[in-house]
């Protein structure tokens, strides 16, 4: 399952894209999206998904 970035609570600060080890993070209009073809939530790279472990803002990259 990929994750997602919930729109309403991103702030655009850009702390996720360079940590995507898949490079499946990227911005679209004043947020960022997470292509859900690319994301493979860090697995067998980091023991948890990068984008929630960086993200200032709790519950702004969660599971789709």
């Amino acid at each position: 399952m990929a994750y997602k970035i919930v729109e309403a609570l991103c702030t655009a600060c850009g702390a996720c894209e360079p940590e995507c080890p898949n490079n499946a993070i990227s911005v679209q209009g004043f947020t960022y999206v997470i292509d859900p073809t690319k994301c493979k939530e860090c697995e067998g790279i980091h023991d948890t998904p990068q984008c929630a472990e960086v993200c200032p803002r709790p519950e702004t990259c969660i599971p789709a």
